[in-house]
């Protein structure tokens, strides 16, 4: 039997729930995601660290959870990260009959194992006009049975890249090719599946690392969870790297933010960020627009940037800020993810421009 569950929003706002995942009440900042389907995806992204998930999808579960299994180069097969990062997921209706070709196992069962809370029985769109409305909040998830013992959390000013990020140098593909360093922020599985393909050698090093004296063709920065401000030891890294050498970097999400912190350009936090697959972004100074999957509460303000760089995109609902680029050296990022997984897969484009700018 499912035990009854209250998600309390700081505003004091309460929604009433049952539990299908792991048993225990937690506290974390409450944000939605509007994808239809990729919840083993999203879970295992560690952008998602810190975080209470909600699923305006009303059907989650209907295809179950895919086998844990990891391929030879020691990437997870079909999942983000290595584990949930997720502090809880929160749906509408829960289905406990899965059926996919690929399933292994319930969504509820995986959740426990890896001791996840799931609340399904909340109304997700009313609790997504809510956080529309107010801004992200933080929240907890109390067991209706259970005293409120929960400390208080917060999660602007943590550093959650350094509780996500590798602590040692990891190579993938090694004398395949050119060389990349790959600045680990949180980074997804499929940003280094999708260099790796295109052949070239990846060095994954820690979020913090001096890489300025390695030998490297190509710097790739990455996804990862919270406020940009916390990674400045990344930006003062960076900045050492752009006023030494005109080596190509690329950035998605995070490594977006961080670069244009290095550019002299501010972030801020959005109102309730864009976590979804449906985000329309146009490619500056043409007519083209694709459509993108994102997952991130911070943007870079365009406006703020150094006199040599430029927007490279822009989202067509907010106007915020989708990418940048230096008017002369290889260096650009995109505030999506066009590797996906999930998700659209139009701007897969954006790692052949960088593999094509490593000399």
């Amino acid at each position: 039997m499912m035990k009854n569950v209250t998600l309390t929003l700081s505003d004091g706002t309460k929604f009433h729930g049952q539990s299908f995942g792991y048993e225990t009440s937690v506290a974390g900042e409450v944000v939605f995601n509007t994808a239809m389907m990729g919840y083993p995806e999203s879970l295992t992204d560690p952008s998602y660290a810190g975080q209470l998930l909600v699923m305006t999808f009303p059907l989650v579960g209907n295809y179950g959870v895919p086998p844990f299994t990891f391929e030879a180069n020691g990437l997870p097969t079909f999942m983000e990260s290595d584990k949930i990062y997720a502090s809880a997921i929160i749906v509408s209706d829960y289905c406990e009959q899965y059926s996919h070709w690929n399933s292994v196992e319930s969504l509820g069962d995986w959740l426990k194992r890896e001791h996840v809370p799931g609340i399904t029985g909340i109304d997700t769109r009313q609790l997504t006009k809510v956080l529309r409305e107010h801004g992200v909040m933080m929240g907890k998830l109390l067991f209706d049975d259970e005293p409120d013992t929960i400390t208080e959390v917060d999660y602007e000013g943590v550093n959650f890249v350094d509780q996500v990020s590798c602590k040692e140098i990891i190579r993938y593909n090694e004398g395949a090719g050119k060389k990349v360093v790959l600045v680990d922020c949180g980074v997804k599985v499929n940003i280094i599946r999708c260099l790796v393909n295109r052949g070239v050698e990846i060095i994954r090093i820690p979020w913090n690392y001096d890489y300025t004296s390695m030998d490297f063709d190509g710097l790739f920065l990455t996804n990862g969870p919270g406020d940009p401000d916390t990674c400045q030891a990344t930006v003062e890294i960076l900045r050492k790297q752009i006023n030494m050498s005109r080596k190509p970097i690329c950035g998605i999400c995070m490594g977006n933010q961080l670069l244009g912190k290095a550019a002299g350009a501010n972030v801020y936090k959005l109102k309730y960020g864009h976590r979804s697959h449906n985000q329309p972004v146009r490619l500056l100074g043409t007519e083209k627009c694709y459509i993108t999957s994102q997952n991130h509460g911070y943007a870079v303000d365009g406006k703020t940037l150094g006199n040599d760089w430029n927007e490279l995109f822009v989202n067509m609902n907010d106007g915020s800020n989708e990418g940048i680029r230096h008017k002369i050296n290889p260096w650009f990022s995109s505030q999506f993810h066009p590797e996906a997984s999930s998700g659209p897969v139009d701007t897969m484009f954006m790692f052949d421009k960088f593999v094509e700018t490593l000399k």
